[in-house]
């Protein structure tokens, strides 16, 4: 199946992970004039007010970027909606997106066939990510355009399975976009996915590390200090299964090594979500330990890029 025409427009085949907290216009902003799909939550915007005014800045900046550089426009945006039924902004988040045409949109926790239908009415994309070939179906079935599969390893809330077994079992049945999510932080990688089955590669973690995105400061050196080996995956924080980064656990008075499971019913994407306890647990996946400085995201993408070309012609 051929990419709908708005996931063709990138120089590099990798689509930026909305960060809960960190991602906002800056970095969504700079992801795109960089050539990759840039993408932020809808609920990092507080008060919601401020969605309608962030994706005012996004779309105008990315105009602007074009005007300026006709001859490599910037890639789309696409923005996070949480569609779990505790997300009391959806119906609101949903019409501030509609009003701006977002031309793709992530959702998550749940697939709704009312949500796709209203992106597809102003002529934009559904990516839903997915961590099971079941959830893959159900998904597909109402009416996502796309899967991003979230492989073992990745930051946040992330699944069990092999990259190398979900793409695989996914790619016998479904033809349509494919990002791949799992402990991706190399141009290698990128290309890795690829060779699997995946049209993009899912990056977040790396982008932490960046100076336009909206984490602390103790989060991204945090980030560049760290190897897998520093990675927790637990239920306790969310009641969904994430990876996350074992120093912030620690500093929280918690032993990572004996968390217990977290209960799903805690989930809590309404109003006050970011003001939780478990603001200051930083997500983060198994592939920290490639990201080796903070830079800004214009220099990552540089670094994926040639990565990314220096492997393909070694394989070529």
């Amino acid at each position: 199946m051929t990419l709908p025409a708005v996931l063709r427009r990138t120089t590099l085949p990798v689509i930026g992970a909305p960060l809960f907290i960190i991602s906002h216009p800056a970095l969504v902003i700079a992801q795109c004039t960089s050539g990759i799909i840039g993408s932020m939550p809808a609920l990092n915007a507080r008060p919601a007010s401020q969605l309608d005014e962030w994706l005012a800045e996004i779309t105008e900046a990315l105009a602007a970027h074009d005007r300026a550089h006709p001859d490599r426009p910037a890639a789309p945006f696409a923005v996070n909606q949480i569609v779990h039924r505790s997300n009391s902004r959806l119906e609101q988040d949903m019409a501030v997106c509609e009003k701006y045409r977002v031309p793709v949109v992530i959702t998550s926790l749940g697939a709704r066939v009312d949500v796709n239908e209203a992106v597809h009415g102003w002529g934009g994309v559904v990516l839903h990510d997915v961590i099971s070939n079941a959830f893959a179906h159900k998904a597909v079935e109402k009416g996502a355009d796309g899967l991003i599969l979230v492989c073992a390893g990745a930051g946040g809330h992330a699944g069990l399975k092999s990259p190398f077994a979900l793409t695989e079992e996914v790619r016998e049945w479904f033809d349509g976009p494919v990002a791949l999510s799992g402990a991706i932080a190399t141009g290698r990688g990128v290309l890795a996915a690829q060779a699997l089955g995946a049209d993009f590669a899912y990056i977040g973690s790396a982008f932490i590390a960046t100076e336009e995105a909206r984490a602390s400061a103790g989060h991204k050196q945090a980030i560049v200090d760290a190897t897998s080996d520093d990675i927790v995956y637990s239920s306790y924080f969310t009641g969904v299964n994430g990876n996350y980064l074992k120093a912030s656990i620690v500093a929280a008075g918690l032993d990572p090594a004996t968390l217990p499971s977290g209960d799903a019913g805690m989930m809590n994407f309404g109003a006050d979500s970011t003001t939780k306890a478990w603001k200051d647990i930083w997500g983060a996946g198994q592939g920290v330990g490639a990201v080796k400085a903070v830079v800004p995201v214009a220099d990552l993408v540089a670094r994926l890029r040639h990565e990314y070309d220096e492997a393909r012609t070694r394989l070529a």
